[in-house]
């Protein structure tokens, strides 16, 4: 009873501990963009688990990588830079493959899935770029499915992709390189779907990019980018994964997309009430598009406050100034995502960008909703082992009480029955006068004559305690 009771101590004290494995899994990711944000050197490392790079392009004529001249420094660097503040920090190179990448041949990834050399000379560029930059992984940006991308070259892509890297891990003796793609939220678009089977094979993860499903420069009614939930609309982040989900794509290979930017709406009516009204397209920007920091600051210097919703619906931020609306995430939204994703058993969330981020406010949120959801799930579970060790250690005693219990009945059993037998060894006489029963004890010599020196004729049997005899005139040796 010692021995378990020490077991189950030892078993309570061990899980009391941390959980520290299952949080260095966590993924906590952000992209950074090279050249168009802050310094590498200013980022708060200490926030993420893992650092994306972005973005090198494929060249039209090679299939190689390219990274342009002034932000080659930021490639060469990144890693070594952000491993100042966080040396556990993992950096992944990102490709930019979007059709409408501007900067180089739109044409350039949809050409390259066509032939497998072409293939071949895209993925040993982005394995020696990857490699040469100090990066532990490659990420793949801006694939969107339609009709212009073949999806079984794209399943072709991520399969020799996959057998390339792990053959470079063992001819090298390093550790294989992280593959993982960017999926958009709308993973039925214009009748194509991703290729599901070749993404969970061969890629480690995807980041969904949960976010920009409505646009102010694309609709003209003012509608959520971002939405958690939206009854109204399929256009929501959960809809997204329940679809992904349902079609057994495991939630351990999903990354939240947590988006630090939202937009700004010009609405047709300016004493309209904002989500779903009719808008005339973009304002305050070019494009209508706004980092999280110069929201804040427009807020701020607007003089008027944001106006939160976050009751389930949309978990969005709003802000209302005249005919002009801004929809974004803003603290209350970002720990609501990242609660959702815990319960939802996601491998983490992703941010886009970090250098969005107003003193890194909404990254702390991120970080500190994670844990604080990964210590309430720990608490629960220790208490309920707890008290089921508990309850075994109690049942464990009783069965023990009980167990000396019978052994005492058992004993008791058996000293009686001794008794018995010695009574029956030794003879039991009975008084003449008083009609009592009595114990009577006799010499050796008293037995010998009485059994006639205990011979074999008078032997009855042998019982638990030696043979027994009769004895042959025991009357006159009682007088």
């Amino acid at each position: 009873m010692a021995g378990e009771g020490k077991i189950a101590c030892l078993f309570i004290f061990f899980l009391c501990l941390p959980p520290s494995s299952e949080a260095q899994t966590w993924v906590k990711s952000g992209y950074f963009y090279a050249g168009n944000e802050i310094p590498v050197s200013d980022i708060d490392s200490s926030l993420f688990s893992h650092l994306i790079c972005a973005f090198a392009y494929i060249d039209s004529s090679t299939y190689q990588l390219s990274v342009n001249s002034s932000t080659e420094q930021f490639f060469s660097t990144f890693t070594s830079t952000v491993k100042r503040k966080n040396p556990s920090i993992t950096t992944l190179l990102s490709v930019w493959a979007a059709a409408w990448a501007g900067r180089e041949d739109p044409s350039a990834f949809v050409s390259m899935l066509g032939e497998s050399s072409s293939r071949m000379s895209f993925i040993e560029s982005t394995i020696g770029k990857a490699r040469l930059y100090g990066f532990s992984g490659v990420d793949l940006y801006g694939v969107l499915p339609s009709r212009s991308i073949n999806m079984t070259n794209l399943s072709a892509l991520l399969r020799e992709w996959r057998d390339a890297v792990d053959e470079e891990s063992r001819k090298s003796g390093k550790p294989p390189l992280l593959l993982v793609m960017a999926v958009y939220c709308q993973p039925i678009f214009n009748s194509v779907s991703y290729p599901l089977d070749s993404i969970q094979r061969n890629l480690d993860w995807v980041h969904l990019n949960a976010y920009d499903y409505h646009l102010p420069t694309r609709e003209r009614f003012a509608l959520p980018h971002a939405a958690l939930f939206d009854p109204a609309s399929q256009n929501n982040t959960d809809f997204c994964i329940t679809w992904l989900l349902t079609r057994r794509f495991p939630a351990r290979k999903l990354v939240l997309g947590l988006p630090y930017h939202g937009y700004a709406w010009q609405l047709q009516d300016s004493s309209a009430d904002a989500i779903g009204h009719p808008a005339v397209g973009h304002a305050v920007t070019t494009d209508g598009s706004f980092g999280y920091k110069a929201i804040k600051s427009y807020v701020r210097d607007s003089g008027y406050g944001a106006s939160p919703v976050y009751d389930g619906t949309y978990v969005v931020n709003l802000f209302r100034k005249g005919s002009v609306w801004i929809n974004f995430d803003d603290v209350e939204a970002i720990r609501a995502k990242v609660t959702y994703a815990k319960e939802k058993g996601l491998l983490g969330y992703s941010v886009f960008q970090v250098g969005n981020d107003q003193n890194w406010v909404l990254s702390r949120t991120a970080q500190e909703a994670s844990e604080d959801q990964q210590h309430r799930r720990w608490f629960w579970l220790v208490m309920l082992i707890s008290i089921a060790v508990i309850v075994l250690l109690i049942f464990g005693l009783i069965c023990y009480l009980q167990r000396r219990t019978l052994k005492s009945k058992g004993l008791s059993g058996v000293i009686k029955g001794f008794s018995s037998r010695l009574k029956t060894m030794v003879c039991k006489g009975e008084s003449l006068e008083s009609g009592t029963r009595s114990l009577r004890t006799f010499g050796y010599a008293t037995l010998k004559a009485a059994t006639d020196d205990f011979s074999s004729e008078n032997k009855l049997g042998e019982g638990g305690f030696g043979p027994v005899y009769k004895v042959k005139y025991m009357r006159s040796f009682l007088s």
